[in-house]
């Protein structure tokens, strides 16, 4: 196996795109997947990754269709474990005045009963790489406590670890967050936060700032993603600036997720840091033009595709 991630998948209800107004105004929904780590997974398998995912989920309908989703991409699920009465967490999309806006019903789902006892110690070994999100490690003490034993797994059997601090303010306390994800930077190898996050993190305001600020907690690779900006790449005391991919955008849910499968993925597969980070900043660009966190995720194909066509400059060396 590439890639191992732990997390909480999610069922995702997204209101259609022409609806505008709270979840209340909106008259249907199409039905999708969500979850950073889940999405994550997904698209480092479209970008080629052999990928495999630990989580818990409920014996319910929606587990079952989150089962399926995985199947039909190619994802392991020898880790999924199904919680006989669980009821998997869901989410609801609307859109008002040019922002997605989410619903979520997910207390006390499976996932917060991970445990360090459920953490797979010889899967996570053997696989080069394993992906953590600070999602994971809000959603429970014990959740956070099988993701930090699933680091140190890691760390002493040389498997990479990628993470992604992906703040969510509603989860946890700044101060609880913050103690934990600058924990974590400093146990990984390669570091994806985006620019709030960085700031919330280091206190600095300036990109460069925060890029600095960032390394010095000891990753090797940091991605400091700014969206319509593009990205700052750190790697072995070189800064690369990643240009954005311009599209016109409509639902930006799960793009930095996408980022993150795509470069883990793309670098795994032998690409230097700056050009799995312009082709992941590519893969995410493309996956706001349709809506959902997952559908409109490219496959390699459709990636390169772009990307052979693209005239943009490649990635600049600042330093």
């Amino acid at each position: 196996m590439d890639i191992l991630a732990m997390g909480e998948p999610l069922l995702e209800f997204n209101a259609r795109p022409e609806a505008r107004g709270p979840v209340g105004a909106a008259e249907s929904f199409t039905v999708g997947y969500g979850g950073d780590t889940s999405n994550f997974l997904v698209a480092a398998r479209r970008s080629g990754a052999r990928t495999g995912y630990l989580t818990r989920i409920g014996d319910d309908e929606f587990g079952g269709a989150l089962v399926d989703l995985w199947q039909r991409e190619g994802v392991d699920t020898r880790h999924v474990a199904r919680e006989a009465g669980g009821r998997t967490g869901i989410y609801f999309i609307s859109r008002s005045q040019g922002h997605s806006r989410f619903t979520y019903y997910r207390a006390d789902s499976p996932a917060t009963r991970l445990t360090p006892g459920d953490v797979p110690e010889d899967a996570v070994a053997e696989a080069r790489l394993l992906h953590l999100t600070g999602i994971t490690q809000a959603i429970s003490t014990s959740a956070c406590d099988a993701a930090f034993h699933a680091m140190g797994v890691a760390r002493g059997s040389g498997t990479l670890i990628s993470y992604d601090p992906n703040y969510r303010a509603a989860l946890w306390p700044v101060e609880r967050a913050r103690a934990v994800m600058l924990r974590s930077l400093e146990s990984c190898d390669i570091a994806l936060p985006n620019l709030s996050e960085g700031r919330m993190l280091t206190g600095a305001d300036e990109p460069e700032d925060v890029l600095d600020a960032l390394v010095r907690r000891g990753p090797s690779i940091v991605v400091l993603k700014m969206g319509e900006d593009g990205a700052l790449l750190s790697h072995r005391g070189e800064t690369f600036r990643i240009a954005p991919h311009v599209v016109e955008a409509v639902d930006p849910s799960g793009a930095g997720d996408t980022f993150d499968g795509t470069f883990a993925a793309r670098l795994l597969d032998g690409e230097k840091p700056p050009q799995a980070a312009r082709h992941a900043a590519v893969a995410a660009a493309l996956t706001t033009t349709g809506a959902g966190a997952v559908l409109p995720i490219p496959s390699r194909a459709a990636l390169d595709a772009v990307l052979s066509a693209d005239r943009e400059q490649p990635p600049v060396m600042e330093s």
